[in-house]
């Protein structure tokens, strides 16, 4: 079974610079053509199923992304939603700084939580899908903590549009790329 995470593609928050979290926002022009672009990185292997998270901006990716393979939209899964950044949501690097320099918004999930919904998300994804081949559109904190808790290892921010693969081998996982690059252990 092989994976693909997807981050879903921009939205004017992600253009303005706003932390986006667990806020509603669609995707803008650009987010849409980097979902297409997502097509052509995972064009040449056998893609079974795409899924999300139920936010808007990542069904609309996924959608995109279903389309140009050719498959059905499968159903989004509440643990793929970003994490929730409280107060912070909406909020530009200048208003982090004057309020919250320390960046701990009040009302803000941890990224323990983040991450054990992450892995959650994969073991639902992987008993209803089995052996298939699935691409999950979600976001870019979940997927960066989720998957260095897979690796074992801090990994970058994830870019908008951009894919990460992994496999599900035994009772563990191995992660092949992060943001369309190899992943170099470190």
């Amino acid at each position: 079974m092989t994976f693909a995470f997807i981050r879903h593609g921009q939205t004017e928050w992600n253009r303005e610079l706003r932390l986006q979290g667990s806020s509603d926002i669609p995707l803008n022009d650009t987010g849409r053509e980097q979902a297409r672009q997502a097509v052509d990185v995972l064009s040449g292997t056998r893609w079974d199923a795409v899924v999300s998270s139920p936010l808007s901006r990542a069904r609309e990716t996924a959608q995109i992304i279903a389309d140009g393979l050719g498959i059905t939209l499968g159903p989004s899964y509440d643990e793929l939603v970003e994490r929730h950044y409280g107060d912070g949501e909406g909020a530009t690097a200048e208003d982090i700084e004057a309020k919250w320099p320390d960046h701990d918004y009040p009302g803000l999930e941890s990224l323990d939580s983040v991450v054990a919904r992450g892995i959650a998300a994969l073991d639902h994804i992987a008993d209803d899908y089995g052996d298939a081949n699935v691409v999950i559109v979600c976001h870019g904190t979940i997927i960066r903590y989720t998957l260095g808790a897979l690796a074992g290892q801090q990994l970058p921010g994830i870019e908008n549009g951009a894919t990460a693969t992994f496999e599900r081998m035994g009772e563990g996982w191995r992660v092949h790329t992060v943001n369309d690059e190899a992943l170099v252990t470190t």
